[in-house]
């Protein structure tokens, strides 16, 4: 059973929260270290660009026995995009895009937690990018619990999500000969996350 863990026979009646999901409730620092933001974006209709955020800080509080109460907050420095090409990134950076200079943040604050059955759940927030705020809403699946070497208590996630970039603002494009545009509107997002329990 995962952590937002639900009876499969019924959605409205709670499984029994077992002690070590109790045990898991706190307030967790996700860990940059360990922890991957990446997303995929269609180029020319023919191969994917896969990029990541270098630069971001974030939290969760998870609840073991009440897990619609489980939040998350994150923060991405939007400078440190990396799609491993120098001259992407600053096209990326420019007022073409990001318009970093502008608004240098991205964030992401939940407003919902839901349990979707065994180890699977969903939680939406408002996503915020060049100033405009739309809901986005992110699969997760709980890996487990362990705790590291150094006695850190740590909880892991894995996570995905699409958005149309084009809701956020984010327009630019140019036509290809062949029919088509460069840069796909859909962008798939990817989640790995380690988060360290806080003392």
């Amino acid at each position: 059973m995962g952590i937002f863990g639900r009876s499969k026979t019924t959605e409205t009646v709670p499984a029994a929260v077992s002690p070590g999901l109790a045990a898991l409730t706190g307030d967790y620092t996700i860990d940059p270290a360990h922890t991957t933001l990446g997303f995929v974006a269609r180029h020319a209709m023919v191969t994917n660009v896969k990029g990541k955020f270098l630069d971001f800080s974030g939290s969760l509080h998870l609840d073991g026995t009440d897990p619609s109460r489980s939040t998350a907050s994150l923060d991405v420095v939007m400078d440190s995009i990396d799609t491993g090409s120098a001259d992407r990134d600053g096209h990326l950076k420019s007022a073409d895009f990001f318009r970093t200079d502008e608004f240098p943040t991205m964030t992401f604050r939940s407003t919902r937690a839901e349990a979707m059955g065994g180890d699977d759940y969903r939680i939406t927030g408002d996503l915020t990018i060049l100033g405009t705020t739309k809901p986005l809403t992110i699969d997760l699946e709980f890996n487990g619990s362990a705790k590291d070497p150094f006695g850190n208590e740590r909880v892991g996630f894995e996570g995905k999500a699409e958005i149309l970039r084009s809701e956020w603002g984010l327009t630019w494009n140019a036509a290809l000969e062949t029919g088509g545009m460069l840069v796909s509107d859909k962008i798939k997002l990817n989640f790995d996350i380690s988060a360290i329990r806080q003392a």
